[in-house]
């Protein structure tokens, strides 16, 4: 049983699919499937069900994915060790949202970077909640930062940081902005700008259902900046993380309605899988992550 196979096989346990298995790795998709048949030669027993296209875990498989995790994870943890490194390094893979993106982690990787450049960074922007969670999952990442609704997980480590407060905003012109209390039902017949799918907007269109408003319209955008410059321009309502829209505020470009409504507020969270070793890297990332946010703003 060789190292290499054991990641074949614990990559392929997870995402369940030898093509992109084959991809994720960089190996011709045959050699994935050599491999695993050679492991489960080796074993005498069968990983995997095949039906069709689609692969299963057998009881088996299940079984040696437990064990895998833990020999790699330990081997990577003797690589670092034994290794004599007195600091972090090595490669750490990140993923956050787009608000942490673009109004946090900038100043945390470069913090980060500073104290510790023999850590190779590797990020990965632009990726759905959902798909930020899988990509954890399946060991193609090490840490994530979001802001989303709180969540629990049996396979993952939650560190919640602080809430992420939200804002409701639209241009000054806009009668909201001057109304001493807006409630669901004063959006009725305006124009609303909204995010990509997110816990937040969810919400937000919810509370407006519950008390039948109708937006006269909806725009969505693929970006904050791009909703941003529409509020501005007078095209609509949005809702939108409070950090993004500070500088505006204070400028006077956009305004923040006087919400009567239900909160929105989200909450900062760290993300990262149970069994992934703690290394040097990771540790000093979550603590100076952890750091950045609960003492600036």
């Amino acid at each position: 049983m060789e190292i290499k196979q054991l990641i074949m096989f614990q990559t392929a346990s997870k995402v369940l699919n030898f093509t992109k298995t084959a991809q994720i790795l960089g190996y011709a998709q045959s050699s994935i499937t050599a491999n695993i048949l050679a492991l489960e030669e080796e074993l005498g027993t069968p990983l995997f069900e095949r039906l069709g296209k689609r692969v299963f875990l057998t009881g088996a498989g299940a079984f040696l994915q437990e064990y895998a995790d833990k020999i790699l994870g330990l081997t990577e943890e003797a690589l670092e060790v034994v290794g004599g490194i007195n600091e972090p390094s090595g490669i750490l893979r990140i993923c956050a949202s787009e608000t942490q993106c673009t109004y946090r982690l900038p100043n945390i990787l470069n913090d980060f970077q500073t104290k510790y450049p023999k850590v190779e960074l590797v990020f990965r922007p632009g990726i759905s909640e959902k798909d930020f969670l899988d990509l954890l999952l399946e060991g193609q990442i090490d840490v994530a930062l979001l802001s989303m609704n709180p969540v629990t997980s049996t396979h993952l480590i939650v560190k919640e940081l602080k809430e992420e407060p939200m804002a409701i905003v639209c241009c000054p012109s806009n009668p909201l902005s001057e109304k001493q209390e807006v409630l669901p039902l004063d959006l009725d017949n305006q124009r609303l700008l909204l995010t990509e799918e997110c816990d937040y907007r969810y919400a937000f269109e919810n509370s407006l259902t519950q008390v039948g408003a109708k937006p006269r319209s909806k725009l969505e955008l693929a970006d904050v900046e791009a909703i941003k410059k529409c509020v501005m321009a007078g095209l609509g309502i949005a809702i939108l993380p409070e950090i993004s829209v500070k500088r505006e505020m204070i400028e006077g470009s956009i305004k923040k309605v006087n919400w009567g409504g239900p909160d929105f507020t989200t909450k900062i969270q760290l993300f990262w899988h149970k069994n992934k070793w703690m290394s040097p890297a990771l540790k000093a990332f979550i603590g100076l992550t952890e750091e950045y946010i609960l003492t600036n703003e």
